[in-house]
């Protein structure tokens, strides 16, 4: 007589132990808090997916939204400036009349320099505009404030304005651009360069603040601008540094970036 098999997968409900396969079933089934570890995981790389991508957007002309704000960084050279208008308002005098601002957040100078009533301010924002809020785009749509890349040259003819002021722009430009740029923002100037440049050892822009020029501030000394200033055949403007100067010490003034005054 035969005998007869025994089904092994009866033997669990004899109460004997648990055949191969239920081991496998029984460890195939994650945890729940595995689960979750995967999902937080997945999402994480997500994100890194697309913010490493989002240069690849901006170059096909797709914008994004996480606006790079240099002026907004600590070290930003831009809120220097709105410190030093009224000194420069004294150091210049009727020479401010007709001001160009070239620099991040070109909008908050202008409008501030409008608001005077007897300044006529224009302005040259060299990095994209982006998250900009309705005064902005008031100004950017009427023409008082225009995007352009400074290393070429600026849409305006020679002499179109008594001063211009240049603030956290030349610190990201390699020499070789600075020998075309500076010229070009002196040409179209009649009375006079003041150019905000950051201090060796000031905290630099965070790496996802970096300007479109796609690296980081080159913060060079104060020698290093005189020679390179003297090399391009500009001159230090005493009149109005001296006038400065003095308006600036009798209010104890003590600016956190580097100012040059320029004689065109």
């Amino acid at each position: 007589m035969s005998r007869r098999s025994v089904n092994p997968s009866r033997r669990v409900s004899d109460g004997g132990l648990p055949s191969v396969g239920g081991l496998f079933h029984h460890k195939s089934r994650s945890p729940p808090v595995l689960t979750i570890a995967l999902v937080v995981l997945g999402v994480i790389l997500l994100i890194a997916y697309f913010n490493s991508g989002s240069g690849r957007l901006k170059a096909l002309g797709v914008t994004v939204t996480s606006r790079e704000a240099v002026s907004r960084s600590e070290g930003s050279c831009t809120s220097e400036v709105m410190r030093a208008l009224p000194y420069l308002k004294k150091a210049y005098g009727t020479a401010i009349q007709k001001v160009l601002h070239v620099g991040p957040d070109s909008c908050t100078v202008v409008s501030n320099l409008l608001k005077e009533g007897k300044v006529e301010a224009w302005g040259v924002e060299p990095y994209d505009l982006e998250d900009t809020d309705s005064s902005c785009k008031s100004l950017v749509r009427k023409g008082f404030v225009r995007m352009s890349d400074i290393k070429f040259p600026l849409p305006y003819r020679s002499d179109s304005f008594n001063l211009v002021v240049v603030s956290d722009a030349l610190d990201y430009l390699t020499p070789r651009y600075l020998n075309k740029t500076l010229p070009d923002l002196a040409r179209v100037s009649t009375n006079g360069l003041v150019i905000f440049a950051g201090n060796p050892g000031q905290q630099k822009p965070k790496v996802s603040e970096l300007p479109k020029f796609g690296r980081p501030a080159k913060l060079r000394s104060s020698s290093w601008w005189t020679r390179y200033f003297v090399q391009t055949g500009l001159t230090e403007n005493e009149g109005p540094l001296k006038k400065f100067e003095e308006a600036t010490s009798k209010n104890e003034y003590k600016p956190d970036c580097q100012i040059f005054h320029l004689s065109t």
